[in-house]
């Protein structure tokens, strides 16, 4: 009788730890499907917001050096770089910096200097290394022939207006601002794989971004512009203190932030060029990208999983399939995404035919690079194989020398 009672028991107990699980899948589903559709609508409302913004111009134009570090023949390199010889801005300067003498960007730059003699034009060959991270090394080979005390970084494939330098040094007259950076849109040149790589930009990193914004976060730097004060860069360590981080834009940002200084977000928006001939290009550049993000923003980057709605729907519909309704959530986080897709293009002023039909492919992709992120610390930047540590330290990984 005892044995018994006790099976009775052993199995009514099974059963409410099954009701129990049952009820925790449930919810977890409901959550799944819900939260990212949410979240949808979210960034529509900021991306609308966003078209209704101002672009002022500064009323004070202090001389201005703008760094670029340069690697290589980088696809209409000249056409980037050719954008900031043609600003409207009284007194500023150029500095271009490579590594070696036969690196292919260095006939552009010589193009440029014979193009533009009355703008002081320079170039640094200079290969002393500092650290693991070879950009920030070329950064601060460049520094010295810097002649003002007001700086802005931007990286290569960065293309902007004439009033460009007007519209983000306002900011800096502002002893409380360490740093000013720009959103930026991205063209697709080409091939299939270039349509999604600017889809990644375009409907997921400026959304995420300005969603940040609207709850009050700053923890944002962006490579595409960085104008600061050459004191605050002397203040948070100099180009020293980055000397191995992968996510160098992002430090300085958060290196400013520690010493009580505010990131401000320009509303100007520059452009970048997307330019991927492979599929294995594009997945190289998005997962040291996602594992950029998650080695410096570990607890904030595991909740993006709420960006990715129409693989969310999906896997929370089948775990919610008892409900009727559900196998509609992948429809409606298709269509939100579809009208995510016009509003970006609507606010970040996009040319070139819609491509809709690429979209719940594209977020199916992301989630699947979200999650392959986690599986390692591995990244490939420039052909190096690195491996980067919690917080954003990196070295080259030695088994990719074996």
């Amino acid at each position: 009788m005892l044995y018994r009672a006790r099976r009775r028991q052993s199995a009514a107990g099974q059963r409410a730890g099954l009701i129990v699980l049952q009820h925790a899948i449930f919810v977890l589903g409901l959550v799944l499907a819900i939260a990212p559709l949410a979240y949808t609508v979210a960034a529509i409302g900021v991306l609308l917001a966003w078209t209704r913004r101002r672009v002022p111009q500064a009323d004070v134009l202090p001389p201005v050096t703008i760094l670029k570090p340069l690697c290589g023949l980088e696809p209409e390199l000249y056409d980037n770089l050719r954008t900031f010889c043609t600003q409207d801005y009284p007194d500023y300067q150029l500095v271009f910096g490579v590594r070696h003498a036969g690196d292919a960007a260095v006939p552009v730059v010589r193009r440029l200097m014979a193009e533009f003699p009355e703008l002081d034009l320079r170039l640094v060959v200079n290969d002393r290394v500092s650290g693991s991270n070879y950009k920030v090394s070329n950064l601060e080979n460049m520094l010295p022939q810097a002649r003002h005390p007001h700086l802005v970084l931007a990286d290569s494939d960065i293309r902007v207006g004439a009033d460009y330098l007007r519209c983000i040094v306002g900011p800096l007259a502002d002893p409380s601002v360490g740093v000013v950076t720009c959103l930026y849109r991205a063209q697709p040149r080409g091939s299939l794989w270039s349509r999604l790589g600017a889809l990644f930009i375009n409907e997921w990193f400026v959304p995420s971004v300005l969603i940040a914004r609207a709850f009050g976060s700053s923890a944002f730097t962006f490579g595409s512009t960085i104008a600061l004060r050459r004191q605050v860069l002397e203040d948070i360590g100099g180009f020293r203190a980055l000397a191995s981080h992968l996510a160098d834009d992002y430090m300085i940002g958060a290196l400013a932030r520690r010493r009580g200084l505010r990131t401000v977000l320009s509303p100007y928006v520059v452009e970048t060029v997307v330019n991927e001939p492979s599929a294995g290009v594009l997945l190289a550049h998005e997962l040291r990208w996602a594992r950029t993000i998650r080695v410096v923003q570990p607890w904030g980057y595991a909740g993006l999983w709420i960006t990715h709605a129409v693989a969310a729907a999906i896997i929370g519909s089948a775990l919610i399939h008892s409900l009727p309704w559900s196998v509609a959530l992948p429809l409606v986080a298709i269509g939100l995404r579809l009208v995510l897709h016009y509003a970006a293009r609507t606010s970040l002023q996009l040319s070139g035919p819609a491509v809709a039909w690429l979209v719940p492919f594209r977020d199916i992709l992301s989630f699947v690079i979200w999650f392959g992120s986690f599986l390692g610390r591995r990244v490939t930047w420039r052909e190096r194989k690195l491996a980067v540590q919690l917080g954003g330290l990196m070295q080259v990984d030695k088994e990719s020398l074996r």
